[in-house]
């Protein structure tokens, strides 16, 4: 919702500010316009008490859902507001009729680096794209069983 706004660029602050000494610049996600966004409505966001714990941004692309931006609140890390984010992207690409996720984070950024291989997802390549060192994932979104067993 619109009025989301404040909190998910105050989120987004908080998850992605110990990364600025590490970059020497903002993160991407600290430069992005949350207002169009929100308005096109591909962010959701993890609220309890009126307080955004996390948040995720993204959209399907023709042949894959794209993950722009998960951030979480430092104070909530480690309590499964990350997974529950992946999830939620799994379910989208669901319904969107996308049978893989995409998603890139940037190489200072190691945490990042360890989590999504342990969450299925695969490294696909490594760039230097406006002006950030980015780490490209993927993780195919397992369909629906096909067949199964038959009477005869």
């Amino acid at each position: 919702m619109p009025s989301d706004e404040p909190g998910v660029r105050q989120c987004v602050r908080n998850a992605y500010q110990l990364y600025v000494a590490r970059m020497n610049t903002p993160p991407a996600p600290m430069l992005a316009d949350y207002r169009s966004l929100i308005g096109h409505g591909v962010v959701r966001v993890v609220e309890l008490d009126g307080e955004i714990w996390g948040l995720i941004v993204m959209w399907p692309e023709p042949d894959h859902l794209y993950v722009d931006n998960i951030a979480v609140a430092p104070d909530h890390h480690g309590q499964g507001i990350g997974g529950l984010l992946l999830a939620d992207a799994e379910r989208a690409a669901t319904q969107a009729d996308r049978s893989e996720i995409r998603l890139y984070t940037n190489e200072a950024m190691t945490e990042n680096l360890d989590y999504y291989p342990r969450r299925g997802f695969r490294e696909t390549h490594r760039a230097s794209e406006s002006g950030y060192r980015r780490v490209y994932f993927s993780r195919r979104v397992p369909g629906p069983t096909v067949g199964g067993p038959t009477s005869g």
